[in-house]
Parts: structure tokens; C-alpha cells; sequence
């Protein structure tokens, strides 16, 4: 991964929207759950993706949706909240993948994807609470990273304000980040400043390693 032009670029980015995000928040809340500071997690509305960084450095990104009703954290609106979030709680310890969580336990059912007609919260929660005025009501909403059986939705915003994943990636990344971990939720492009970047690195070298 060191030596992968491509993937330094992507950290240089992670690191400037970290920092863009931090510095455009609305509100002055330094609110910190400590916990896991190695993992950060940028979620692109734009894209429908999150990508995963460990120290610095890009480590995996995931298809994702947000919520199809756009951006926003007023309560009962069903929209995504902007800005620096946390993981708060973890739910859902070695359940089997599709399992089916009604209020955060598990009902027993398990689903494959895209089974027809069901749309409940799968495999893993990762309860999120929001750091700034603008995403403060986040927690109380109970807005959650977690997984859908409805997988085929994914990369497109198909969510009721939740931060869905597919069963496989959502338990993927439950095992790599732990609580306090920092989720920031930005409008624009992950991939903006990649482009020119990937025709050169395909130029210099057609083994480049492939995105997750």
C-alpha cells in the first residue's frame, strides 16, 4: 500500500476533508467519547460510499446508501445528519449474518439478500451520536450504520436516515473499528481529486491494486 501513488493521494484527501469537516462544523461542541482514535470513517453522500482510514491511511471503502430523503438532523424528517459523528454503541456481537434486530435485539429471523418485501435492520448496528450543534440530535434518533437485505439499493440514497451497508462489509467493519470512532458525513466527492491520479498510476503501472 506504501508505495501505491493512488492510495497516498487518498490519504492526502482523507486528511484535508477531516480537516474541512472540523473547520466548517456549525456549532463549537468538542464533545469526544474517546475510545478508538485510530479509525475514522468518511461517509460521501455524493458517492454513496465510506471509506475507511486507520491512522492516516485509506484501509478499505464500502458501497453504502443514505437516506433518500436527503440531509438533515431535524427530528422526524428521516434524513442523514452532516458533519463529525461517533460511534456511541455497538450492537450485534458474532450474530449471523442477515439476522433481523427489531429496538437493537434480535428477533431470531435471519434473511438473505434482497429477500423480497422485508427492509428491517440486519447483522450489526453501530449506534451513532452526533459532536456538533448541527447533528445533535442524532443519537435521539437512533441513526445507525447497519446492514439491509435490501443489498441491491446500495450506492444509491435508499435509507430512512441510517447509514445502510451490505450484511458482509457492515460485520467487516463492526470488527475492525471499536466505539469513539469518528464517522464524518461530508456532501461531496471521495473520489473528486482520484481521477487524474488513476489514468496516470494505470499509465506507470497496470498491476495497480484495485479499490475495495
Amino acid at each position: 500500500m506504501n508505495g501505491n501513488p493512488l492510495l497516498k493521494l487518498i490519504t492526502l484527501l482523507s486528511i484535508s476533508l477531516i480537516a474541512a469537516v472540523g473547520l466548517t462544523s456549525c456549532g463549537t461542541n468538542t464533545f469526544s467519547m474517546g475510545g478508538d482514535t485510530r479509525n475514522k470513517m468518511i461517509v460521501s453522500v455524493r458517492d454513496q460510499k465510506m471509506l475507511l482510514v486507520r491512522d492516516g491511511n485509506p484501509v478499505k471503502s464500502y458501497k453504502i446508501s443514505t437516506s433518500k430523503f436527503g440531509i438533515g438532523d431535524r427530528p422526524g424528517s428521516n434524513r442523514t445528519p452532516l458533519g463529525r459523528l461517533q460511534v456511541a454503541k455497538k450492537i450485534g456481537d458474532r450474530a449471523a449474518l442477515g439476522s433481523v434486530f427489531k429496538s437493537r435485539r434480535p428477533t431470531g429471523e435471519v434473511l438473505r439478500p434482497n429477500q423480497p418485501g422485508r427492509d428491517p435492520v440486519v447483522t450489526r448496528i453501530m449506534w451513532l451520536t452526533g459532536t456538533e450543534s448541527r447533528n445533535q440530535n442524532t443519537f435521539r434518533r437512533t441513526i445507525y450504520i447497519h446492514g439491509t437485505p435490501e443489498e441491491k439499493r446500495l450506492g444509491s440514497p435508499a435509507s430512512y436516515g441510517c447509514i445502510r451497508m451490505g450484511s458482509k462489509d457492515v460485520a467487516d467493519l463492526y470488527n475492525r473499528i471499536g466505539t469513539g470512532a469518528d464517522v464524518f458525513v461530508i456532501r461531496g466527492s471521495i473520489q473528486q481529486k482520484e481521477e487524474p491520479q488513476q489514468s496516470t498510476a494505470d499509465t506507470e503501472n497496470k498491476d495497480t491494486t484495485p479499490h475495495s
